[in-house]
């Protein structure tokens, strides 16, 4: 079985132009040619590809990719045992960077301001995924962080615009509901509550009210939920958390 320069270039995933490239510097020579001279690739064409491609994914210069797989002592073996040892730092690597790109984004949507260290902390030696590990330790066996885990991947930049749109407006209208003295078991405060718990429900998972109730009670005893709230007025979590509460007891009976 052979296979042409277009076949080759559709598995792969690459243009017909690399591939002549590759046969040019004597990278990956078709093992035949048909009898229009035209370029056939043989199963050893293939794996050698499938060399090639790996350590391009790693960053390997295309002479140091040639010196490697044209050693005359080097096992096939050897090779894909090495891609696979630098594959996997590479994915432990990115999984760290994930994680730690995810608490920036978490914490710059709480208000949350990160220290130097956490920002570039990825980079050096210390574990980004411990705050990976709070979530999990608090959330990780539900559905509703499932959920929202899914949700979230889906975000386009212009969902997070719309989602932080709905977050000011409604911080807006609280603050000066607040500033103007207006009692937390008042109807317009337990529909803003009502309007804070749909928010959940639509951008991140199912909040029915007995789980809003629990939120509201985290957000005045967790430091960071406090600050955040308590930064678009003083008393704001205190007086959220009320209104949560009146708003589950008036839906809830």
């Amino acid at each position: 079985m052979s296979y042409s320069v277009g076949q080759v270039a559709g598995f792969a995933g690459v243009t017909v132009r690399t591939l002549h490239h590759y046969d040019d510097i004597g990278l990956l020579v078709p093992g035949g040619r048909s009898h229009a001279g035209h370029r056939r690739y043989d199963e050893a064409d293939l794996d050698r590809l499938q060399q090639i491609l790996f350590y391009r994914e790693l960053g390997f210069p295309l002479e140091d990719v040639a010196a490697l797989l044209d050693d005359p002592a080097a096992d096939p073996r050897a090779h894909l045992r090495r891609q696979h040892e630098l594959l996997t730092a590479r994915i432990e690597r990115l999984q760290k960077m994930a994680a730690a790109v995810e608490h920036a984004m978490e914490a710059r949507k709480m208000g949350i301001n990160l220290t130097p260290e956490e920002r570039f902390e990825v980079f050096g030696d210390k574990d980004p995924d411990q705050y990976a590990e709070e979530a999990e330790q608090r959330w990780g066996g539900t559905e509703a962080y499932a959920e929202s885990q899914r949700r979230v991947a889906r975000y386009t930049k212009d969902d997070w615009k719309r989602l932080q749109a709905e977050v000011d407006a409604w911080s807006e209208r609280y603050s000066a509901l607040v500033a103007a003295g207006g009692p937390a078991t008042g109807e317009a405060a337990m529909d803003l509550a009502e309007e804070h718990r749909r928010h959940i429900g639509t951008w991140y998972y199912d909040c029915p009210h007995e789980m809003h109730r629990c939120l509201g009670e985290m957000y005045v005893s967790d430091e960071r939920f406090k600050a955040f709230y308590d930064a678009m007025h003083p008393g704001l979590a205190e007086h959220l958390r009320e209104a949560i509460l009146a708003n589950a007891a008036r839906h809830t009976g």
